[in-house]
């Protein structure tokens, strides 16, 4: 199921990059490093969220 997701998010990101490429405008994604962090950290204030809610409110 994961990789389902992975594959489609990929061939996904290849379309939009080839479509935007075909159109000659900026590829609509911020420098590599920039996109990796904020990624990053969407998923660890998520896990974090999940955690304070077991830890303070589930007792």
């Amino acid at each position: 199921m994961v990789m389902n997701e992975v594959l489609l998010a990929l061939v996904a990101g290849v379309a939009v990059g080839v479509i935007f490429s075909l159109l000659r405008l900026p590829l609509p994604a911020p420098p590599v490093l920039s996109a990796v962090m904020g990624v990053v950290g969407i998923y660890l204030g998520g896990e974090l969220y999940q955690w304070a809610l077991q830890q303070w409110f589930t007792k």
